[in-house]
């Protein structure tokens, strides 16, 4: 990928923030009493891996955070991802790299949704067969994984300074948005 411009350490910081919105999505709280309950993509692994749960702990916070409903249908994840859309994406003035990195974690987020979507369409169709609740645990975990891959991938290569490109489609697509 053709480097657009030199990027300074807080442009490696701005670069990194958009994904904790894909990381956090990939990851669900319900509170029970006083004890946090996880769901979502990582409930299967956490229940076969406890301690991966801890690793999960600040993004349960982000996720807390982002849940918050604005008003009764708006929350403050979608205000985010508009935001972040309107004002890093389409705008010009803001570092290419910055602008990059910030449309592949909505990218990102978008898988998330559309995996979410046919989960829940599945569950209607298949939701009675016996080897349904198998079958959501292979896309939960797929999911879950190649998330936390992206974001670990992107995290480091944004703070080295170099555009996180090797993510299939997602990369290549965020590219041609950013022009």
């Amino acid at each position: 990928m053709v480097r657009r411009s030199s990027t300074n350490y807080l442009d490696r910081l701005y670069s990194t923030l958009p994904y904790l919105l894909p990381m956090a999505g990939v990851i669900s709280v319900m509170i029970y009493g006083q004890k946090l309950m996880l769901f979502g993509f990582a409930d299967f692994l956490v229940q076969q891996f406890s301690p991966l749960g801890y690793a999960l702990i600040p993004f349960l916070y982000v996720n807390k955070l982002l849940s918050i409903k604005i008003i009764d249908f708006i929350s403050i994840r979608f205000v985010a991802w508009i935001c972040v859309f309107i004002f890093v994406v389409r705008s010009y003035k803001v570092n290419h790299f910055v602008r990059f990195n910030a449309m592949q974690a909505l990218l990102l987020d978008i898988v998330i949704t559309l995996v979410e979507v046919v989960t829940r369409l599945l569950q209607e169709i298949l939701g009675g067969f016996a080897f349904f609740p198998f079958v959501l645990q292979i896309i939960s975990s797929v999911t879950f994984l190649g998330i936390t891959a992206a974001f670990i991938y992107s995290v480091f290569e944004c703070i080295r300074g170099k555009y996180a490109d090797k993510i299939p489609v997602i990369s290549d697509v965020a590219y041609s948005q950013v022009r």
